[in-house]
């Protein structure tokens, strides 16, 4: 198990000195970072191989978002790797070392020579420990939007919306998709965040976000002008 300590910064919290629920996934994705890095598996060396890890899905399920100035422990492990894909755990300490914060996410491995999926070679193998999985629900297969849809104001990609492959960053879709929610005066419960990509947007390209109704929740597609899916994301409670 990789962690790292931390303390919740005034520039990480809204309104209320509550850490964001953007900024929350940041301590998630650096910790991960953090974690290559840390066994000589860093970006860096993966770009020179020619491939970097590309985020397919995650749940994150939510007790409570820690307070501006709290000391927190983020932690992650990679508890399973296939031939196609690796599953990973975060967790998200109080001082007291309660849980604050879970989540659950599916890697993929991808070329960026030839811009597709590739199996995981042997040498990444070194990723994964013996901890055991967060005994948590598990991710849907696939999230669907049901019924119609609100449309909420287009999107264009700038050079702050990527990540260090070229592509939009995984959190800026869910800021994408909380920015729809809150232009449309929609209120949506945020005690279980689920996201599927499905694929890249780049600079320039339009992300057309369109919020949809869901039983427990809503349902925020991030499309491009064709209608087809760059990110779905849910927001529900458990």
């Amino acid at each position: 198990m990789y962690s790292y300590k931390s303390r919740v910064r005034y520039s990480e919290c809204d309104g209320d000195g509550r850490l964001t629920l953007v900024s929350m996934i940041d301590y998630l994705q650096d910790c991960s970072t953090f974690h290559s890095e840390e066994l000589g598996l860093g970006f860096r060396e993966l770009k020179q191989k020619g491939y970097g890890w590309i985020l397919a899905a995650w749940r994150i399920e939510i007790d409570r978002l820690p307070e501006f100035g709290e000391e927190i422990d983020v932690r992650t492990w990679c508890y399973e790797m296939k031939s196609l894909h690796a599953m990973r755990n975060f967790e998200i300490l109080d001082a007291k070392g309660t849980s604050c914060v879970r989540a659950e996410s599916q890697w993929l491995l991808y070329s960026l020579k030839d811009n597709k999926v590739i199996r995981i070679p042997s040498e990444l193998e070194a990723y994964v420990e013996d901890t055991p999985r967060i005994p948590m629900p598990k991710m849907q297969r696939k999230l669907r939007a049901e019924g119609p849809g609100t449309q909420a104001s287009p999107i264009t990609v700038g050079e702050q919306f990527l990540d260090s492959n070229g592509h939009v960053n995984n959190a800026q879709y869910v800021l994408m998709a909380i920015g729809a929610l809150e232009e449309l005066g929609v209120e949506a419960p945020m005690s279980t965040v689920s996201v599927q990509y499905r694929s890249m947007a780049r600079l320039g390209d339009v992300v057309v976000p369109v919020v949809h109704d869901a039983e427990d929740g809503r349902t925020i597609e991030l499309l491009n002008n064709m209608g087809e899916v760059y990110a779905i994301v849910k927001l529900q409670e458990r």
